[in-house]
């Protein structure tokens, strides 16, 4: 048997959902608005102990205004270098990282991934405490090359993971983007 809405029921049916709707909207962007300054710290402090694990030295790290570029100096004010963040594509997903360099830009001091969505025990290895060690002390002269299955040769190159070739070319090309990025940016700098 078949039951027939009403016209005053659908408008019932309409008028509800419609509530619910504004309803739901309203609520999704209270909840945003409350949330989005603890997630803008908890990024802040995620990045300056990002920083401090590259430069463990670090007494002061200041953004430089106007850029993505965080200068690093010492207890004495000396500089010890530039810490900057770079983001790409990786195999699975976008994969965030900072890396720091020395006041010269000629030599990596160190790298981390603050974010990735790579492959468990493949991918996510770039973030395994082997893998960027062999960043540590990287002379970035020229691009930073990988290698697959051998040690590398020079100085400016890195054993990619096995198994997750896509993964470590991702992280090499996001530092070389990074570093000419920094370079550039510093460059114009007064």
């Amino acid at each position: 048997m078949k039951r027939i809405v009403s016209g005053n029921n659908a408008i019932k049916m309409i008028t509800a959902l419609l509530a619910v709707g504004i309803l739901s909207a309203v609520s999704l962007v209270f909840i945003y608005q409350r949330a989005i300054p603890k997630i803008e710290a908890n990024v802040r402090e995620e990045t300056k102990e990002a920083i401090e694990s590259i430069f463990p030295g670090a007494a002061k790290i200041e953004k430089i205004e106007g850029k993505e570029i965080f200068r690093v100096e010492d207890a004495g004010g000396r500089l010890l270098g530039y810490a900057f963040p770079a983001e790409g594509n990786g195999y699975q997903g976008i994969i965030k990282l900072i890396a720091g360099t020395d006041p010269d830009i000629s030599v990596i001091k160190g790298m981390k991934v603050l974010e990735s969505q790579e492959t468990p025990g493949l991918g996510a290895e770039i973030d395994s405490k082997d893998f960027r060690a062999q960043f540590a002390g990287l002379s970035i002269e020229r691009p930073v090359e990988y290698v697959k299955n051998r040690k590398p040769e020079k100085p400016y190159q890195i054993e990619a993971i096995t198994g997750a070739t896509i993964s470590s070319r991702a992280v090499v090309t996001i530092l070389n983007n990074g570093i000419r990025e920094i370079r550039k940016a510093l460059k114009d700098e007064p």
